[in-house]
């Protein structure tokens, strides 16, 4: 598709001029090209490990380890713990050159990314730290309650990865996020006003309203609400705000650039009459520019603001845990079979193992047919969303939004309809509009 529409389309020609269709081509391309070759490279490398044995491998290393400590095999929750630190070790380094690449390569080369290699390389390790900090004791705990749970133990973890699971949303926004981005209130004016009347006009009990720095990192854009019950926040990223994205500031000091400009001003006006701004330079400062207008970010956000009115989140969460549930039952059922592990090269049965084996091998067809269902309800989702807003009277500016957002982010509006439905959690462009432009 990337290769074979070189030219802008009759259907999106209002929506999009030829350079902005070019560089989205580009970009998507880049962005398929590269996701095959990762992706082939990951079947590959997981292909060789089981293979070669190298689960059990890693497994015996781990027990090598304590045992220079003098721990034994009785400790298998220990032995786990290290065996899961040198498996996330080997995947974030066998990973490193990939995500390099797509960061310092394809998103540099089509101006999105903004990190340097010091912040990168200081998140990366923040990220290990902070998911370590977190995953192991939670692992822990979990075999923990699989081993001693007795027949019903499926439950007591289901009930554990639930409750755990509340509780990292619940934190999440305050304590962890803010270790690797910076949220800062917004500012008391128009734009806060509008949104605190929006939110109370559909009943949102909106608390607090924050803009993240994802500018440090990248220029794409996104906004989300969170928290429970009484207690929601909003936060808005500044590349999505039209006033607030650093991308569209001028570099020269302020003070400089309006002195400059009032003596130039006053020179010209002795000289000569006032003269229009040329067409063209206009169009150019206009394409600079990224993010929505104040009614834009509103039209966004009214989206967003339907999927808590129309409980999608709390959908999500209840089939989410459905599945979770039944794959606890399942792996209960399953976990006790001995030639499920000595298919991949185990004498012992070590819980942990047992959850990889089932999780990520036996589930894996599930997991993809389950994949394609959530994506096909997270559309459906999306289409009901746009219709929320639409009902606050909210479709022009929407429109304009998603056709900003598409530009900003080098979003490609033509797409395999197959491709489409199995891969985008979101609605293509093109179908949003024509969906929006439906009379009721």
């Amino acid at each position: 598709m990337y290769q074979s529409v070189l030219e802008v389309p009759p259907m999106v020609k209002e929506v999009l001029d030829h350079e902005t269709f070019e560089k989205a081509r580009l970009y998507q391309l880049d962005k398929s090209n590269f996701g095959f070759w990762s992706g082939l490279y990951s079947q590959f490398e997981m292909t060789v490990i089981l293979l070669l044995g190298g689960i059990p491998f890693l497994w015996r290393v781990s027990g090598d380890i304590l045992q220079k400590y003098d721990f034994g095999e009785e400790y298998e929750i220990t032995q786990s713990l290290v065996f899961m630190l040198l498996a996330t070790v080997f995947s974030t380094i066998t990973g490193l050159p990939w995500s390099l690449y797509g960061t310092f390569v394809i998103e540099e080369k089509h101006g999105f990314n903004k990190q340097t290699l010091g912040f990168y390389i200081k998140d990366l390790i923040k990220k290990f730290l902070v998911t370590q900090l977190i995953a192991l004791p939670i692992t822990a705990a979990l075999i923990y309650i699989i081993q001693v749970g007795g027949d019903y133990f499926f439950i007591y973890a289901w009930l554990f990865v639930f409750v755990m699971s509340l509780l990292l949303i619940t934190i999440y926004a305050d304590y962890i996020a803010p270790l690797f981005d910076r949220f800062t209130p917004l500012p008391d004016g128009e734009l806060r006003t509008q949104i605190e009347e929006l939110a109370a006009s559909i009943d949102f009990p909106l608390k607090k309203l924050f803009v993240v720095e994802g500018s440090k990192r990248s220029s794409h854009s996104n906004a989300y609400f969170y928290g429970f019950f009484k207690n929601k926040r909003i936060v808005l990223y500044d590349t999505l705000l039209e006033d607030y994205a650093p991308m569209n500031k001028n570099d020269k000091p302020a003070d400089q650039g309006q002195e400059a400009d009032n003596t130039d001003a006053a020179e010209n006006t002795e000289d000569k009459p006032d003269e229009p701004k040329d067409e063209d330079q206009k169009d150019k400062e206009e394409k600079k520019k990224i993010g929505c207008n104040d009614g834009e970010v509103l039209a966004v956000l009214s989206h967003e603001l339907g999927h808590w009115k129309l409980s999608h989140n709390l959908k999500n969460l209840v089939i989410g845990q459905v599945n979770t549930f039944l794959c606890f039952l399942v792996f209960a059922l399953l976990m006790k079979r001995h030639e499920l592990f000595t298919a991949f090269g185990f004498s012992t049965q070590p819980t942990l193992i047992g959850l990889v084996i089932i999780f990520q091998f036996i589930f894996s067809p599930y997991n993809e047919l389950l994949s394609f269902c959530m994506t096909a309800l997270s559309r459906r989702f999306e289409f009901q969303a746009d219709t929320f807003a639409k009902s606050l009277h909210r479709a022009a500016e929407l429109r304009t939004a998603l056709i900003k957002l598409n530009k900003d982010n080098l979003g490609f509006p033509i797409t395999d309809w197959l491709f489409s439905a199995w891969h985008y959690s979101h609605p293509p462009l093109l179908e949003r509009l024509k969906a929006l432009d439906k009379t009721d």
